[in-house]
């Protein structure tokens, strides 16, 4: 099978080529300097090369918060790109897997969101991503996987697991929201998940995190203790939880995004979700060696 993923620069693009780099397939990774996902004209020109079975949309616009102000540019990427892949997928009869977010969703539920509950995003970010799966559902509805996640990290790039680990080396004391809980999520896991829906071709739209939920304030806490035991940091600090209303920020997050994943076990039954906190020792045990 040949496979193309986009957004090179990426952690899932990272992850999806680690997980495929022993396998029979043939993988081209595409970054901005190699492709304009936002022109159809500039996709056929660079994928025809290749002639793809499957393409792996890994990129995306996630800076949240710019986003409010910067709503052309992540349109382009969270929206626009989506269509043009997915005409250019429809062109040449290739399928498509598209990561997505908990951001399309209010977060005021309470319970786990379900693949078809409502979407209602509550900023620019979450608004173009579900203007992106909109238009891929129109264009590509029966040859096109969905995959919504969340909270996701890798030893690659930056992410709030690797902050945390720098920002308790160099404060004294930390203070982490308590009050949005949600499911962290090692992209090691999540590009398993995008690789059993390329190979599968499994349609439709699910949802992959890690298993069991926690608040910023309880993922932190972790990050903390497994990095002082595993020698990442040279002992612990304070850390306090607070409400969001004490770290104001342009974008609104969703105060309850866990994803409910009974579909994605059904159809996914090769694949065995594991618990974030297991999952994020897997990591930092990854993140040790490299730094070693």
């Amino acid at each position: 099978m040949n496979i193309a993923i986009i957004g090179k620069s990426g952690q899932l693009a990272f992850e999806l080529q680690r997980e495929l780099q022993d396998a029979a397939h043939k993988v081209v990774v595409y970054g901005r300097d190699d492709i304009d996902i936002t022109n159809e004209s500039s996709i056929r020109d660079v994928l025809e090369q290749h002639t793809p079975d499957v393409v792996i949309n890994a990129s995306a616009y996630t800076a949240v918060d710019k986003a409010e102000q910067d709503n052309d540019a992540c349109r382009a990427i969270n929206t626009v790109a989506v269509k043009a892949l997915a005409n250019y997928c429809k062109s040449v009869g290739a399928f498509l897997v598209h990561v997505s977010t908990d951001y399309v969703f209010n977060g005021h539920k309470g319970s786990p969101y379900l693949p078809n509950d409502p979407l209602e995003p509550q900023g620019v970010y979450g608004k173009t991503k579900a203007e992106g799966e909109q238009a891929l559902l129109e264009v590509l509805p029966h040859s096109s996987c969905i995959i919504r996640t969340a909270w996701v990290y890798s030893s690659h790039g930056n992410n709030f697991v690797k902050t945390m680990l720098r920002l308790m080396e160099e404060k004294p004391a930390l203070s982490v929201i308590d009050d949005q809980v949600g499911s962290p999520t090692w992209a090691k896991g999540l590009a398993q998940a995008c690789i059993a829906a390329a190979t599968g071709k499994v349609s439709g739209i699910y949802h992959w995190t890690d298993e069991g939920v926690a608040s910023w304030y309880d993922f932190a806490l972790a990050i903390q203790e497994l990095g002082v035991e595993k020698g990442l940091l040279s002992g612990e600090i304070p850390i306090s939880p607070i409400p969001s209303s004490q770290y104001p920020t342009p974008a609104k997050r969703p105060h309850y995004s866990v994803l409910d994943k009974t579909a994605t076990r059904e159809s996914f039954s090769a694949l065995h979700p594991t618990h974030w906190r297991k999952q994020l020792c897997a990591m930092l045990d990854e993140l040790k060696a490299q730094l070693s």
